[in-house]
């Protein structure tokens, strides 16, 4: 900005936006400079004077969400591109934003999902990576416990104490509604017996995907103003989620996420001063499932658990659909080759510098992965 440039920032929800525009606001504002916030929310007349100003170069930072990517979002001189939580958008979204400058913006993509070394040479090699370990000042470790379901019932009764003592608290399911196949308890059918039971006199409210943006950054709302008590919900609130007031995190049949998921989801307590607990309940008995469970336990260093994650669940496809199980690699084992792929990236690069060699590299590739390498290679 002190060169006359613009900046901006992109996250996925209307809730992290505001926090990130009041921090800022906070920051940028003692040094006069000018940030605006856009939403969907924006009132029509708002939002018409905010791109007006921002084409003339009078706003200096814009924080936003999706919103920044449509078409009549015109910036005057853009040269840094921010997007938080970037696992939350697609590639082509991201380059989207990026392209909405002559200037060839610098770019900073972040996330609060630990990602193991090895996956991130591969997926984000063309970057400079840097990793921020440790917690803010002040903040006490989160305590995790682990019980099998006939424990459930002392959970929710601590649940309570939780609440009485002036605190809120979240409840994590895997699945929004019942499922023939799959054999764990769903969001709507442990709010209906949460309502009825030990939450019957405490405000509680039901959070999922399937809500319209609007009711969900309604209920987030309420939730951070402390009138909503305990949230039954889904990972929806696996990021972007600040109330320091919570101080407990339930994860209900906790052997259906992945250990780097759930590291993700007990980051959403412990935020404040007080002491804070997440506790894994599980159905599931056997020695395999608790053991997985206990290295959770055991361990808040996300990059750790993201390589025991690693380990334990597979890669899943570097090159398609499916999220974990064995990669694409059909010799390699992306976890022990550390040092092979880091040599193949070095020759790689060489290769690249060779014009001739580039040509039958991506005729080679082309074939290989069809559309998604033209997706992949040129965003």
């Amino acid at each position: 900005v002190e060169n006359g440039y613009q900046g901006c920032i992109m996250v996925p929800t209307e809730i992290l936006a505001q926090q990130h525009f009041e921090t800022l606001t906070e920051y940028l504002g003692k040094q006069g400079l000018r940030v605006e916030l856009l939403t969907s929310s924006v009132k029509k007349a708002k939002r018409r004077e905010i791109l007006e100003n921002l084409e003339l170069g009078e706003i200096d930072v814009l924080v936003g969400t999706h919103a920044l990517i449509q078409d009549d979002v015109v910036f005057a001189r853009l040269a840094l591109v921010v997007t938080d939580e970037q696992h939350r958008f697609g590639v082509d979204q991201r380059a989207k934003l990026s392209n909405k400058s002559q200037f060839a913006p610098d770019i900073l993509v972040m996330t609060a999902t630990p990602i193991p070394r090895t996956l991130a040479l591969t997926i984000y090699g063309d970057l400079d990576t840097s990793m921020m370990q440790g917690k803010p000042v002040g903040r006490k470790p989160i305590e995790t416990l682990c019980y099998i379901g006939e424990k459930r019932n002392a959970v929710y009764a601590g649940l309570v104490r939780q609440v009485q003592a002036g605190h809120q608290a979240y409840v994590v399911c895997a699945l929004i509604d019942e499922s023939e196949g799959v054999e764990a308890r769903s969001a709507t059918e442990v709010y209906t017996e949460l309502q009825a039971t030990y939450l019957k006199n405490i405000s509680c409210a039901l959070l999922h995907g399937r809500l319209k943006n609007q009711e969900k950054e309604e209920i987030m709302s309420r939730f951070a103003a402390g009138e909503i008590k305990v949230l039954i919900t889904t990972t929806v609130i696996e990021v972007g989620v600040n109330v320091p007031n919570a101080t407990l995190m339930i994860i209900e049949n906790a052997d259906r996420f992945g250990l780097a998921q759930m590291h993700q989801l007990r980051g959403r307590v412990g935020r404040g001063k007080d002491q804070s607990y997440c506790v894994l309940l599980t159905d599931n008995d056997n020695h395999e499932t608790l053991e997985r469970l206990q290295v959770l336990r055991d361990s808040d260093n996300g990059f750790f658990l993201a390589e025991k994650d690693l380990e334990l669940r597979g890669a899943g496809q570097l090159f398609g659909l499916r999220q974990h199980g064995l990669p694409d690699l059909y010799i390699a084992d992306i976890l022990q080759d550390i040092g092979v792929l880091i040599e193949a990236r070095e020759l790689a690069k060489k290769a690249f510098q060779n014009p001739q060699m580039l040509r039958e590299i991506e005729s080679a590739l082309s074939s290989q992965f069809d559309e998604r390498f033209q997706r992949i290679f040129y965003s």
